[in-house]
């Protein structure tokens, strides 16, 4: 007899609700280094993971920055537009 593993996606545990991303876009206007400001107020990340997540969106067109709750993704997505940069909040994952 095999057992299969259960796989259960990852909640907030208080609310037993969905996470949620907060999503940037490139844009040619906004400095890199107002991004990267921007990420680390919004997001709490160091300055190296800044670079990194405006990196992405520079190459790649866009990038998952923040996972959290619904409220926490769209008050980060409320911070990084402050300076200019498209957001966008979505579910983390599709519901299938």
């Amino acid at each position: 007899m095999s057992i299969s593993p259960q796989i259960q996606r990852e909640t907030d545990s208080k609310t037993q609700t969905r996470r949620y991303r907060t999503i940037i876009f490139n844009n040619d206007f906004t400095p890199m280094d107002v991004v990267v400001m921007a990420l680390m107020r919004a997001t709490e990340c160091d300055a190296e993971e800044a670079r990194i997540e405006m990196w992405e969106a520079h190459h790649f067109g866009q990038a998952n920055v923040h996972f959290s709750t619904q409220k926490a993704c769209e008050e980060a997505a409320n911070i990084i537009a402050s300076v200019g940069i498209k957001t966008e909040v979505k579910p983390e994952w599709d519901e299938e």
